[in-house]
């Protein structure tokens, strides 16, 4: 059913989107926060998930229900929107977890997906084998070989109206993702989950998230959704939205509020180191720490979990504002000095900047340069793309300055790090009317000169200047011979000249 989801809007490889259930009956605007909700232990109710915080969907575990005494006939005879008072979508998962942490289950890939439709799950999944991370080669590709044939086994079962995760395997190898994701597109399955990196997360290894979810996205089509499997930490949101995942699940709510956890989108804080609360949810603006410590033990999960999903659920409402805003990078950018390892993340995300420039939007609202990974942002690429398109008359002399016009010179334009060079009758056109620091970085500076050097390249009989307020001289050493530069304040003779 490929037909079902419709992406309205990007910002680089983020995509607002919607979703469209058909067995629920309903469409969900992506990104979107799937809770997860233990049949068999509710921190918070569904039926509160959905009226409390708003929940489009939730996902349960289909082969927990399965075997469980107390719910299986129960959900067969209800159904799962009865049995859990949910009136959105819901998500089944198939004991693939089960499977990865006792190497076993007690039912075929075929039985798990007979039943998940049998009880009314709107979304089923394959019980697909999660290859953990550093697996040897031969063990990821005996693996994703038998999750491939068992996609072929779910595509066989007649599900209706019942939409099916082609959940993606591959251990850490970006070869082995991308392939999956190739052949997984290739069936007629409809939703694509990026599965294993759970262990990723929870080692901080947020670069290789990266390059996992990088290579899954190469093998799929535009018009799949992806599903980053166990990704429910707010931190990571923004990163993860701007590689193009569209449906999140977290269970980390109540797991951290089982732990006296308290989560926030700089990370995680323990209760019992915080003397007041950094929020103002509604649980935070009605209690204490100190009254949180002395309640009993349900009473404080419970309320903290409440507090977990009003973070957790905010956190993805500001994804999607910063999407539609095409604000996102800056909300990355933010997120990352939250962890060092998740700068590392929006790092190797920067590497890609060819691929997200492909579907970003050639004009947004604002560009904030508030980083030195600014100056590797798709828009600078772009820009500097550009440069060999403008026209230079042959043999002009050309001013390239951070001051005014100066009449010297046949033109003179305007030049801002990180873009470089660019005519003056441009300035008021995205990104180029960008919000800079006085103090550009090295990045910065480096990123404009390489602007200057392909301008250079290409107007070889054109001669120009650069005219600059105390650049790096790291950053001046790569401009190209023939580049005259000198300092601003100085007569154009002096300081800097090349």
């Amino acid at each position: 059913m490929r037909d079902l989801f419709e992406t309205r809007r990007w910002d680089g490889a983020a995509r607002l989107g919607e979703l469209t259930v058909p067995r629920a009956g309903v469409t969900v605007e992506t990104p979107v926060l799937l809770p997860v909700v233990n049949p068999h232990i509710r921190t918070v109710p569904p039926a509160t998930l959905h009226e409390e915080f708003g929940a489009q969907a939730l996902i349960t575990n289909g082969y927990v229900i399965y075997t469980s005494d107390e719910f299986h006939d129960r959900a067969l005879e209800e159904g799962l929107h009865e049995m859990l008072s949910f009136p959105g979508a819901i998500a089944t998962d198939s004991g693939s977890f089960q499977l990865a942490e006792y190497g076993d289950i007690d039912a075929t890939t075929r039985d798990i997906v007979e039943f998940q439709y049998e009880i009314g799950a709107d979304i089923g999944t394959p019980v697909d084998i999660p290859t953990p991370p550093d697996a040897g080669r031969e063990q990821a590709e005996r693996e994703l070989a038998e999750t491939t044939d068992r996609l072929a086994v779910a595509e066989s079962v007649e599900t209706g109206r019942m939409l099916l995760n082609a959940p993606i395997q591959g251990s850490t190898y970006p070869e082995l993702r991308e392939r999956a994701a190739r052949e997984a597109y290739g069936t007629t399955l409809d939703v694509f989950p990026v599965g294993a990196v759970v262990p990723l997360l929870n080692g901080y290894r947020y670069a290789e998230v990266v390059e996992v979810v990088l290579a899954a996205k190469r093998g799929l089509g535009a018009d799949a959704p992806v599903h980053l499997f166990g990704a429910g930490h707010p931190m990571m949101f923004a990163l993860a939205a701007a590689l193009g995942c569209d449906i999140f699940d977290s269970a980390a709510y109540a797991i951290y509020a089982r732990d006296d956890r308290y989560l926030t989108v700089r990370g995680t804080e323990h209760l019992d180191d915080l003397e007041a609360f950094p929020c103002a949810c509604p649980v935070c603006a009605a209690h204490e720490p100190d009254e949180l410590r002395r309640l009993e033990d349900d009473g404080r999960e419970r309320l903290l979990a409440r507090h977990n999903l009003h973070v957790t659920f905010a956190e993805m409402r500001r994804v999607r504002e910063a999407i539609r805003r095409g604000e996102l990078l800056e909300l990355v950018d933010a997120r990352a000095r939250g962890h060092p390892r998740l700068v590392d993340g929006y790092r190797r995300l920067l590497d890609d900047a060819d691929t997200l420039e492909r579907t970003d939007p050639a004009s947004k609202d604002a560009f904030f340069a508030v980083s030195a990974e600014s100056a590797r942002r798709p828009e600078v690429r772009r820009h500097h793309d550009r440069l060999a398109r403008l026209d230079v008359p042959e043999g002009a002399e050309i001013l390239l300055t951070e001051g005014e016009n100066n009449s010297r010179y046949d033109d003179s334009w305007r030049v801002v790090a990180p873009f470089g060079p660019f005519p003056r009758a441009l300035s008021d056109s995205y990104p180029l009317t960008a919000e800079v620091p006085a103090r550009p970085s090295l990045a910065a500076c480096e990123a404009a000169v390489d602007g200057v050097a392909r301008l250079a390249a290409a107007n070889p009989t054109a001669s120009f200047t650069l005219a600059h307020e105390g650049w790096p001289e790291a950053a001046l050493a790569e401009l190209p011979e023939g580049v005259a530069a000198y300092r601003l304040g100085t007569d154009g003779d002096g300081e800097g000249e090349r």
